[in-house]
């Protein structure tokens, strides 16, 4: 195998970057996304299903599309 397809740090292959997702959910404030997803519809089915919180919606931009309260 060439080097070109191994990592310097060790033996496995190289993997392109996941790009990231179309949505995120976060706590207001934080950089880490809690779900990240590329459907919109199935975010919002996650968020009903968790116990409470503020919790913010935002896009690949970091635009906030809205706050679950």
């Amino acid at each position: 195998m060439s080097r070109a397809f191994t990592k310097e740090d060790g033996p496995t292959r190289w993997e392109p970057p996941v790009p990231p997702a179309a949505y995120t959910a976060r706590l207001p404030g934080e950089a880490e996304a809690l779900h990240e997803s590329n459907d919109l519809l199935e975010l919002l089915h996650w968020l009903q299903r968790q116990p409470g919180g503020p919790l913010e919606i935002r896009d690949r931009a970091g635009i906030l599309l809205g706050v679950q309260q």
